[in-house]
């Protein structure tokens, strides 16, 4: 996930650490692990420099709150003045990190994650954190490859984990897009949270759908990826 760069305040200006690993999990998309300078809360973000004062982007946290790294995944702008650079650095360089922020935090009561793309990233973290009980996730991707963390969460989540790929197929896929499914629905749970990450394009026809459906604007809360 990544969103524009912004001026940061001084209390969240950056700190070296060290680049652990990095694998590509689909074609342009890579998951990096970092060492952790800071605590944070299970779907919170951070802002990653190559160097300090260096152009940033901000990415969401995916890995749980107990790990010693934080992990994060982004897609490849191939015209970007970042994501080619970090997706060429190996274990043991350094990048710049903020302390980590953001108001977009998971918990222990029932709601309904919805996530489109490297949307994922936040519930990944709330995932890996404990919050999965009382869950409903639904992933939309253009692409099979593109449900990431699938493997970890389709054996505990089971039909709470909803798979929606609008240009390919499979066993267990809601073929279309996730608007669409969530469209099939009908009746929403009107006393429950639901979290949208994903483009602006899709965190507005996915609210519009919930607010039709009769689910309170107060009970949305929504990211926005770029």
């Amino acid at each position: 996930m990544s969103r524009e760069s912004i001026p940061l305040p001084p209390e969240l200006q950056m700190k070296p650490t060290i680049l652990l690993s990095q694998r590509m999990v689909a074609p342009g998309v890579y998951l990096l692990e970092l060492k952790k300078l800071d605590e944070f809360h299970a779907g919170q973000f951070v802002a990653l420099a190559l160097e300090q004062g260096g152009i940033s982007r901000l990415y969401s946290i995916a890995s749980g709150t107990s790990e010693d790294f934080i992990s994060l995944l982004y897609d490849v702008k191939p015209e970007g003045l970042l994501t080619p650079q970090l997706s060429k650095l190996k274990k043991g360089d350094r990048v710049f990190v903020s302390r980590p922020f953001g108001s977009f935090l998971g918990d222990q009561k029932p709601a309904w994650w919805i996530a489109a793309g490297t949307g994922i990233a936040p519930f990944a973290s709330m995932f890996f954190s404990g919050f999965q009980e009382h869950k409903t996730l639904i992933h939309g991707a253009r692409t099979l490859d593109s449900f990431y963390f699938e493997k970890d969460f389709l054996p505990v989540m089971g039909e709470r984990y909803v798979r929606c790929c609008s240009r390919e197929t499979g066993p267990g896929i809601y073929s279309g897009r996730l608007t669409e499914y969530l469209r099939g629905v009908g009746e929403f749970p009107k006393d429950q949270k639901y979290y949208l990450c994903g483009s602006v394009e899709m965190v507005v026809e996915v609210r519009d759908i919930l607010i039709s459906a009769g689910v309170s604007y107060s009970e949305i809360l929504a990211e926005i990826f770029f």
